[in-house]
């Protein structure tokens, strides 16, 4: 990806609040280039009647996925009365939360056909489907509410992720502990162990879309728990041992 600048998530008043403006400014024209890189690939990849299956893949490996997503949303939030946007991609670009930022948001609006947009933001959603994350249809619902974490395998949103460590196996991590764990306790904190590569790290209750579906479980996952626990019930057996504590 070429452009790896900071996806700025908070509105400009919010950014001069929290002494961020450098990052807002930054983001802001990072969203622009990124806007008018869809009118110059929509321009090139569209022939009059049928827009090329590879039209989003340029702006998708020079500015990612996330900021992609984010302009797109954006065009189709402010653009919500036309109806030639479909009902999927308004749907959507709904998911995404814009910040009200003046009249700074028309700045990365697109100003493609909106007919031709709506499929450039097909082939985006195709695309990342495609990457086969796991999302909150994999998870228990209304995980971050209501379920104790301690003990189970979470999913890390990948809103928290680069997008070079987008994969299953840097998202699913095993909670062993922490305040975060309980939907009610004040601390946020949880300790949990990366089932891809083992890190064990600290994440923040709200980082996690929630708690996986057990038949999401992928069979090395599966594999990796069988050590964990075979870990812990060893350090439970043996507390003088040596080596990592695991609970």
């Amino acid at each position: 990806m070429e452009n790896e600048t900071y996806l700025y998530p908070y509105s400009v008043n919010e950014a001069r609040a929290r002494g961020e403006l450098t990052l807002w400014r930054a983001s802001h024209l990072a969203n622009i280039a990124c806007k008018e890189a869809i009118e110059e690939a929509i321009r090139e990849h569209f022939d009059g009647t049928r827009l090329n299956d590879s039209c989003a893949d340029s702006v998708i490996a020079k500015y990612g996925y996330k900021r992609t997503a984010w302009v797109l949303s954006n065009t189709i939030q402010q653009k919500g009365w036309d109806g030639r946007f479909s009902q999927a991609n308004q749907q959507w670009a709904k998911k995404t939360y814009i910040p009200s930022d003046q009249w700074h948001n028309s700045d990365f609006v697109v100003g493609s056909h909106p007919a031709v947009l709506d499929g450039f933001a097909a082939q985006y959603r195709k695309a990342y489907h495609a990457l086969g994350l796991f999302g909150p249809e994999h998870c228990q619902p209304d995980s971050f509410a209501s379920l104790d974490y301690e003990g189970k395998v979470l999913v890390l949103s990948p809103d928290i992720l680069k997008e070079s460590c987008w994969n299953e196996r840097a998202m699913l991590r095993y909670a062993h502990d922490g305040f975060g764990c309980s939907p009610h306790a004040i601390g946020r904190s949880i300790r949990c162990t990366c089932l891809g590569d083992g890190e064990m790290t600290r994440w923040n209750r709200a980082d996690f879309i929630g708690v996986l579906e057990g038949q999401y479980l992928p069979d090395w996952a599966v594999e990796k728990l069988a050590e964990l626990n075979g870990a812990e019930q060893a350090q439970r057996d043996h507390p003088d041992m040596g080596g990592m504590t695991m609970k």
